[in-house]
């Protein structure tokens, strides 16, 4: 998947930019991005501030931790209960 060359922080500054007054086709042609890219974004970001994209980041990071967490455990789990099937 192509990355974007907009980073989280500068994605929200972008936004809010238009809040500020600016239209919106103003921001989209000064940044060179597309009114479906700005709504899309608009719908993800929208009314995220810097510290709260940080703690979404750090959220989704021990989601992620927890996943796979949760993977081993279940993986460990089903050997166990096989072993014991072989035993009896």
């Amino acid at each position: 998947m192509k990355r974007s060359c907009f980073t989280e922080t500068m994605i929200i500054s972008i936004l809010k930019r238009t809040d500020a007054g600016i239209t919106v086709k103003d921001v989209c042609r000064k940044h060179g991005i597309s009114d479906a890219t700005y709504y899309n974004w608009k719908s993800k970001y929208g009314g995220m501030s810097a510290s709260d994209l940080k703690r979404m980041k750090e959220m989704e990071h021990e989601l992620a931790q927890l996943k796979r967490m949760y993977a081993d455990m279940a993986l460990e789990n089903r050997a166990l209960k096989d072993l014991i099937e072989k035993k009896l």
